[in-house]
């Protein structure tokens, strides 16, 4: 087929699906030969498709990968607005963990990786709120339930908790957990509830989705050298990057 022909049939495509009648913008006999060209090959959207497809992963993986790069950068900001553990700036691997309390993924991690630091003590942890809110109702309210504890220092023992919980998330299990750590739970209520439970939540789900990060759960692991994005609780890519930077 010519290259022309080609072109009309995207642009017939274009018109399609943007709702407007071919008979507005081309003529009856142009149109019958579009029509022609799409019966007799239609191989030719399947392909267009699959490019346009193909083009627009390769922009998004550019994207990812010039955001990632810049993440060490943005290090000393992650720091001051996220729970850590380990030693950040002496660490030889800062993990950056993209999380999400009603995240099944997420909760069979959770044991395993706290292993996995107890084993490596060069290793840190940054932990970002990543609720999947799409799908997990109960995680953005989970989310705020362990920030406000976090606004009394009890970021990591209620974290545990949700993660190791018997309960369904929900308000009873967030005010259990609560006085159980002896918070106060006035203050937890109006922080939990607050605008900057809320925003800050958001700037660690704006973070994620400046990276393309897709699911939970999600690291970012970064040496003296490197930032790799490591998809899932995959420890095994985890320990080798650990292995690369330690006799």
């Amino acid at each position: 087929m010519k290259i022309w022909q080609g072109f009309v049939v995207l642009f017939w495509c274009c018109l399609w699906m943007v709702g407007m009648p071919p008979a507005e913008a081309l003529d009856q006999n142009l149109e019958q030969a579009v029509l022609e060209i799409i019966e007799q090959h239609p191989e030719v959207i399947l392909k267009s498709l699959a490019n346009y497809q193909q083009q627009q992963q390769e922009q998004q993986k550019q994207a990812q990968t010039a955001a990632i790069a810049q993440v060490p950068f943005q290090l000393e900001h992650i720091i001051r607005t996220s729970p850590s553990l380990g030693g950040v700036h002496q660490a030889k691997v800062t993990l950056i963990e993209f999380a999400d309390f009603e995240c099944p993924f997420c909760i069979q991690a959770h044991r395993s990786l706290k292993q996995f630091l107890a084993q490596h003590p060069e290793v840190a942890l940054i932990y970002k709120h990543f609720p999947l809110t799409d799908i997990h109702p109960e995680s953005l309210p989970a989310a705020k339930a362990v920030w406000a504890a976090g606004q009394q220092g009890h970021f990591w023992p209620f974290h545990d908790a949700l993660f190791e919980r018997q309960p369904n998330l929900a308000d009873p299990l967030y005010l259990a957990i609560a006085t159980r750590l002896k918070l106060n739970l006035d203050q937890f209520n109006r922080d939990r509830h607050s605008e900057a439970a809320t925003q800050a939540i958001a700037q660690d789900m704006q973070l994620a989705n400046n990276l393309k990060i897709e699911g939970t759960p999600s690291f970012l692991a970064l040496t003296s050298q490197t930032v790799e994005l490591i998809s899932g609780a995959d420890f095994q890519a985890l320990t080798k990057i650990v292995n690369r930077v330690t006799p």
